[in-house]
């Protein structure tokens, strides 16, 4: 279950600055989700792809996600989290600054949980910082903590 929220037009964009929008439902990472990035990517880097390596020689006992598939997840995870209407388009614009605090092992789940930090306007609609967690369930340190901006586009 999600904690989706539904944003209504701009004037709804603009009384949710500030607030957490919501958040999208947990996903488990599973080996064959690591498997399919290292194969978009070309980074078959062992921590990542290796699990008898990993059991072995890594510090965290299991494969990891790469830091870029935990940032790639919140595109994904967006439209979940979020309901946006009375938009007839919104864009992904970029992102700010990104960190990786913690690994997201194989096996854990993780959420993305959006808070929609400033809105500014721009031509023909209105562009909004939002700071994007991807959470790591149980753990006081997300896999990912990103600035995105998102273009929220009236016509």
């Amino acid at each position: 279950m999600t904690d989706t929220t539904i944003i209504d037009g701009l004037e709804g964009l603009r009384a949710a600055t500030g607030r957490t929008l919501g958040s999208s439902s947990w996903s488990t990472l599973t080996d064959a989700d690591i498997l399919r990035f290292a194969e978009a990517t070309g980074d078959f880097q062992w921590i990542h792809v290796d699990r008898e390596r990993c059991a072995r020689e890594s510090p965290f006992g299991v494969p990891i996600a790469h830091g870029y598939f935990s940032v790639s997840r919140i595109a994904g995870l967006f439209f979940e989290a979020v309901e946006i209407r009375g938009f007839p388009l919104v864009l992904n614009y970029g992102l700010n600054k990104v960190r990786f605090p913690a690994p997201l092992k194989s096996g854990e789940r993780y959420r993305l949980t959006l808070e929609l930090k400033e809105l500014r306007d721009i031509a023909k609609g209105v562009e909004g910082l939002l700071l994007a967690t991807i959470e790591i369930e149980g753990s006081p340190k997300p896999a990912c903590a990103a600035e995105v901006l998102y273009r929220f586009m009236l016509g």
